[in-house]
Formats: C-alpha cells, structure tokens, sequence
C-alpha cells in the first residue's frame, strides 16, 4: 500500500485586497491633503484682503473687507433686510431661476434632440439660432421687463433664454454623436423612428445633456439677479442694485457669497443626481 501523499496547501494570493486597501487609503489622503489646501488658500485670500483693507492699502470704501461682509450677513439674517427677511429674499430669486432653468432646459433638450434627428429643421432653423445665440442675451433683460413687468415672468424669461442655447447645443450634439450601429440595429429589430428616438438616442445624449446641466443652472442664476437688478420689488439682485445705489460695498459682496453658496448647493445637488444616473460609469482614479 503505496504511502498516502499530503499535497502543501495552496498559498492565498492577499496582495489583491490589499492593493486595493492602499489605492483606498491614498485617495483619502488626497481628498484630506486637497480639502486643507482649499481651507489654507481661502483663509490666506481672505486674510490678505483684510489685512490690505485695514492697512488701507486698498480702499476700505470701495473694496469693504471679509469682516464687515460677514457682519452684513449676520444683520440679514438676524434683523432681515429692507425688503423683507433674507429668506424671503433668497427663495424669490430661487423659484424664478428654477423656473426659467427648468423650462430653458426642457425647451433646450426637445429642441437639441429634435433638430438632431430630423436633418430637414436642422437645415431651416440652424441659421436662425446661430443668429439668436450671437445676440448678448443680458441685453434683453430690458425688454423682458418692459413686455412682462416687474414680477417675476422677467426674470424667468431672463434665465430661460441663459439657459437654453447651452443644453441645446449638447443635446443637438448628443443626438448626432449616437453609435449609428445601436440605431441601424434599432431599426434592425423593427423599432419605429419613435422609439429609436425615447429608448437610443435620448439615454446616449444623456451624458452631454447633464454636461451641460452643471453651468446652465449657474446661467439661470445670473438671469434672474440680472432681470432683478434692472427692476423688481424683491430678490437678491435688488440687495444688490440697493447696495450699490447706498455705496454699501459689503452689502454687495455679502449678496455675492449667499448666490455663491446657493449655487455650490445646486451644483452639489446635480452632482449626486448624476453619479446616482451614471452609476455604471467608472470612477475616474485621478480625482
């Protein structure tokens, strides 16, 4: 009886795991090392223009400095504004430039998608919206409140028309650059032009779409304080418009920080919507 033979075990490969532990640990590191270093530059700029004000190497009155920025935005916030509470305020210039970023966006994909499919529109109304789009579209704040008042239809109409050209151009963009192989075989499996268009070509723009989604909000944004700095009875842009006519600098600048706050928010907002759309999309390593 031939002795039995104890084969040695086979070794467990580990250095998978902890490759991927250590590609882990040093993307926290960066995120960590790159979150102090915006800490850092932000406290360095703002101390610098304190320092420079007080020092009055620039003017104090024209220039302001963070602290009294800071103290204008406690007293809006504590004591409210001459318009109302500040709240008030930032939700007037919040609903006018969602509405107009909502229908400009809208309007931009149906139009983009539209004139992406169908070659005949393309060739009739391209030349006319480069014309539109060649137009210094803030110019028309003016007139929008000439034609719609002093409500907020202006101010609306402002940002639709910020809004617009940016996601049509991605959304005509996208629609030309689908995979003509995932349409033929579409058109293969006996698809109508429809379907083609709502389960093909809209979910491949999608990624150029929402390209354009993270600036046009931004877009809609400066529509709106525009539309309210030119005439209206509430908002930030009129913070603004009053700020200046009084020579309050830092009511001004402290109009500038609530605006840029509300847009890193919606900016944040659009970012998570689109990893949880995009979630089969790789991470990219190097961010």
């Amino acid at each position: 009886m031939s002795p039995e033979v104890i084969s040695a075990p086979t070794p467990v490969d580990t250095s998978t795991p902890d490759r991927a532990h250590s590609r882990a640990r040093a993307a926290r590191r960066r995120k960590a090392v790159i979150l102090l270093a915006r800490v850092l530059l932000l406290v360095a700029v703002l101390g610098l223009w304190e320092a420079l004000s007080r020092g009055k190497v620039i003017d104090p009155f024209n220039f302001s400095m963070p602290s009294k920025i800071w103290d204008q935005i406690y007293t809006w916030v504590t004591h409210g504004t001459a318009l109302g509470s500040l709240g008030e305020q930032i939700w007037v210039t919040l609903q006018e430039a969602l509405l107009g970023w909502v229908i400009g966006v809208v309007a931009g994909v149906v139009c983009g998608i539209a004139l992406g499919r169908i070659a005949f529109l393309a060739d009739v109304l391209g030349p006319y919206i480069k014309v539109l789009n060649s137009i210094p579209r803030i110019v028309l704040a003016p007139i929008f409140v000439i034609w719609f008042g002093l409500g907020p239809s202006s101010k609306i109409a402002s940002a639709v028309v910020l809004v617009f050209f940016p996601v049509f151009f991605n959304a005509f963009q996208g629609a030309r650059e689908v995979d003509r192989n995932l349409v033929a075989n579409a058109r293969i499996l006996g698809a109508s032009d429809r379907r083609v268009t709502l389960q093909v070509v809209i979910p491949s723009a999608t990624s150029w779409i929402f390209t354009s989604l993270h600036v046009s909000f931004g877009f809609a944004l400066i529509g709106a304080i525009v539309g309210e700095y030119i005439g209206a009875t509430k908002g930030i842009g009129l913070l603004v418009a009053q700020s200046q006519g009084t020579f309050n600098a830092a009511g001004v600048y402290a109009a500038m920080v609530i605006l840029a706050v509300v847009a890193l928010v919606a900016e944040g907002l659009l970012t998570f919507a689109e990893r949880r759309i995009f979630r089969w999309k790789p991470s990219d390593s190097g961010h």
